[in-house]
């Protein structure tokens, strides 16, 4: 990969641009490099992108030079109290360092830090709304809205690119790739953020570059909102970039369905499902305006109001995409079963309206033997899979078949153990932190039950790939107990693991009942 022109660019404290002193590197993308920076007379901050284009190869040379007369000319032309501001826009002459003479130099508002330093912090908590999670998708719709009526759009909207002011105000910022758009449509080089671009993003190229429409970021807000209520969590599953933008593409193909965090308010989850509309036309009927007059409405319900356990509702959408809302309670006491708080959750849930919409298709039933406090885990662990046969009934039907839901089985002769039967050597190349404390533990159930869902999960895919398509759920206990190859040699369910399958068929029809 070539070296960026601002990768070069190192700047003692004290260098000068302009009026402004640098005081240090603050943070740096694709487009540039910005330093903090204090006025020379009276000492106000600021943060100052610098713009170099003059060291690229004379192809990228021109692309940027383009980008960057974009984002001056939006930025000079802007004025909304959602939209950084700009102060000034300069040029570094400064013959000696010839990595920076000639740069642009944009002179911004100095932010707090950003969405995504907040989100960060909040990794390793419970998935719950932001802090005044409502006043910033607030601020970042409006910003949109503004921009959109300026005939601009975006097209990088994500958490590092929502600045929050020292006001506690909400700034858009970060203009790389801000397009104007010319009829219905405009273009961009192939670059941004993988997993908030639209699914369409991917086959609407033309020439090498990237078409972007409005709705672009009409997606990247419902991606943005589900992050923001969630403390984090993306809507579509994915350990990488990557595959969450592979997640995206199977949903927008009708084949994976749309499953939102269970604990996203009623009205943004209504927002956030038309923002997420699998194509262009059908996401085209949701304008900027509309968007943020419905992210603004206070009556529509906030993001402090959540929905009870047993009475959150399942929407079930058109293009054959439906919403699982489930929960991720994952604590080691309630795995061990806390059987008093379940038994006065449920009597409190009880008393709460049932739910308009027909269940979740593959959710546990609430009468099944599946112990109440292993259903969160396995429903969290199950949303993590884009295939439509990877279903909450069909993992509590292999942990029954596997260990009986006992979390401290153990078969010494053929080194398997815990709730999901791993055999240690295996579990390592498959282990993931189901409940965030930063260990991979096999004896762990969250864990175990996280690791055997994206086990699982590969397994649906490989055996699409080779054509093996029927009795998936038969499949992939097959594959668990034995191994891919084993099962695709076979050309199905081999005879040696046929009984214990049958068993794994035989619960999941008693879940799905």
């Amino acid at each position: 990969m070539a070296e960026s022109a601002h990768s070069r660019i190192d700047l003692p404290a004290g260098y000068r641009v302009g009026d402004w002193l640098l005081t240090g590197p603050i943070g740096a993308g694709s487009w540039g490099v910005v330093y903090a920076a204090t006025h020379a007379t009276d000492g106000g901050e600021a943060a100052v992108k610098l713009l170099p284009t003059h060291l690229l190869p004379p192809g990228q040379r021109a692309s940027m030079e383009q980008l960057v007369r974009r984002e001056v000319r939006f930025s000079l032309d802007t004025d909304h109290p959602h939209v950084v501001p700009t102060r000034e826009v300069l040029t570094v002459h400064d013959p000696e360092r010839p990595e920076l003479d000639g740069a642009t130099a944009l002179v911004m508002a100095r932010a707090d830090g950003s969405l995504q330093d907040v989100l960060a912090a909040h990794r390793d908590s419970a998935p719950a709304p932001l802090p005044d999670a409502g006043r910033i998708l607030a601020g970042v719709a409006a910003a949109l809205a503004h921009i959109h009526g300026r005939g601009w759009v975006h097209g990088d909207l994500k958490p590092g690119n929502v600045l929050l002011a020292p006001d506690g105000g909400v700034w858009l910022g970060d203009f790389g790739l801000t397009v104007e758009l010319d009829g219905t449509h405009a273009y961009v080089p192939p670059l941004g953020s993988l997993d908030h671009v639209p699914p369409e993003w991917w086959s609407d190229r033309e020439g090498g570059r990237s078409v972007v429409r409005p709705t672009a970021d009409i997606w990247a807000f419902g991606v943005l909102a589900h992050q923001v209520l969630t403390g984090g969590l993306h809507p579509f599953p994915g350990s990488t970039a990557r595959a969450r933008a592979l997640a995206a593409q199977a949903y927008a193909r009708g084949n994976a369905t749309l499953r939102l965090e269970a604990g996203v308010p009623d009205g943004w989850r209504e927002l956030i499902t038309d923002c997420l509309r699998p194509d262009h036309a059908s996401r085209s009927a949701l304008d900027a305006t509309a968007l943020a007059a419905r992210a603004g409405a206070p009556a529509r319900g906030g993001p402090g109001r959540r929905s009870g356990r047993a009475g959150r509702r399942t929407a079930v959408v058109a293009a054959a995409v439906a919403v699982p809302l489930v929960a991720v309670a994952t604590t080691a006491a309630l795995l061990l079963g806390q059987h008093d708080k379940a038994a006065s959750d449920k009597a409190a849930s009880d008393e709460r309206p049932p739910a308009a919409s027909p269940p979740v298709p593959g959710a546990i039933p609430a009468g099944s033997d599946v112990p109440r406090g292993l259903r969160p885990v396995i429903t969290a662990a199950a949303r993590q899979c884009p295939e439509k046969e990877v279903t909450p009934a069909f993992l509590a039907a292999m942990l029954k078949a596997e260990s009986g839901f006992d979390a401290d089985a153990r078969r010494p002769e053929t080194d398997e153990y815990g709730i999901a039967m791993w055999t240690p050597s295996v579990f390592k190349a498959w282990a993931k932190d189901g409940d965030r404390d930063g260990d991979k533990d096999y004896m762990s159930p969250p864990d175990a039950i996280a690791s055997m869902a994206g086990f699982v999960c590969w397994l649906d895919q490989e055996y699409k790939k080779k054509g093996l398509r029927k009795d998936l759920p038969a499949l992939m206990a097959a594959g668990y107990r034995t191994s891919s190859r084993t099962v695709i040699e076979a050309g199905g369910v081999p005879d040696r693991v046929r009984e214990h399958t049958d068993r794994v068929e035989r619960y999941l029809r008693d879940y799905t009942r």
